[in-house]
């Protein structure tokens, strides 16, 4: 059952974002095919909120968020993304996999490695896709999910199917890394492309150059290049996967439900998923669901609105 839909809440977008304070010190484990470099804070005996950022972005969309979570009694996780940040592949023979079915189980393997049994999941973009498959495929470990753009799990075989003129325009990045002008226009202008996309998808977010560069830093993996280029092929059909997740995107074919409580967000002023009154995505929600659009807000949604973004999960952690 949804909750009141196309709801206006939280505050809005600040008017600059902080630009000093990173998320450090980093903590280092082994969790399946990764190392995974993590930030944490809170008691550690406190209902686990796991973080989950998105491209191009990295773990300093949560700078705001997750000391306020931890304020109010939560332990705060909050990994990169493989091809983020010190995050490492541990064999170089390991494919370079972006898809969806690799994001979601490095979530499940980190939160093994951790010793960790259940947690919010949260998150936007690759992160909220990440928390989205972890919802709906390892329910027993997910307490509840919050994501910016409601369903995220990728329909690939209609994936060619076009959408209107005026949704396909911002997608051009998508479009471009298809085609290995793409792939070297990445790897030539990762700060460029980084930064377009940060203006064009929130367009009332007055970031500084301290704040971007603070997040640029983690692009300079050395397998960021590769995982984003597979991300976008292979959501489009045009990239094989990774053999050993192919069970795991065999079930997500399926479009399978979300069936823990859930709160989606959309930002008002997000300029590459536009806002919605959530219904489209209602049926894949199959306990209760609240959503709401955040006034102002653009896509990097808990860096812009970090309050609102915290309402969210605490709803859930003291459900």
């Amino acid at each position: 059952m949804t909750g009141k839909a196309f709801a206006q809440g939280g505050s809005a977008a600040p008017a600059r974002a902080p630009s000093s304070r990173r998320l450090e010190p980093l903590r280092h484990v082994d969790a399946g095919v990764l190392n995974i470099a993590w930030y944490e804070e809170g008691p550690a005996t406190g209902p686990v909120v796991m973080l989950l950022h998105g491209f191009p972005y990295d773990i300093h969309s949560y700078v705001d968020v997750a000391p306020q979570l931890a304020a109010q009694g939560c332990r705060v996780i909050v990994p990169y993304l493989r091809g983020y940040g010190p995050t490492r592949f541990r064999d170089p023979a390991t494919p370079r996999s972006g898809e969806q079915a690799a994001i979601g189980a490095d979530l499940m393997a980190l939160m093994d490695a951790l010793g960790i049994r259940r947690a919010v999941f949260a998150g936007y973009d690759w992160g909220g896709r990440a928390a989205c498959i972890g919802a709906a495929l390892w329910p027993e470990r997910c307490i509840g999910l919050v994501c910016v753009n409601s369903y995220l799990i990728q329909d690939i075989a209609r994936a060619m199917v076009p959408a209107k003129p005026e949704r396909e325009v911002p997608l051009w990045y998508q479009y471009y890394f298809q085609i290995e002008r793409g792939r070297a226009g990445l790897a030539a202008n990762r700060r460029g492309i980084a930064k377009l996309l940060w203006e064009q998808w929130s367009p009332n977010w007055d970031f500084d150059e301290a704040c971007f560069e603070r997040t640029a830093l983690s692009h300079d993996n050395p397998d960021y290049v590769d995982v984003v280029i597979h991300s976008y092929r292979h959501r489009f059909g045009l990239a094989e996967g990774d053999p050993q997740y192919a069970d795991i995107q065999r079930r997500l074919a399926a479009l399978p439900a979300i069936s823990v409580p859930a709160v989606t967000l959309d930002g008002e002023a997000d300029g590459v998923a536009p806002a919605t009154d959530g219904n489209a995505s209602a049926a894949r929600f199959t306990d209760r669901r609240a959503h709401r659009v955040i006034p102002r807000a653009g896509h990097n949604l808990p860096q812009e609105a970090p309050e609102a973004f915290v309402a969210a999960v605490m709803e859930l952690v003291k459900a």
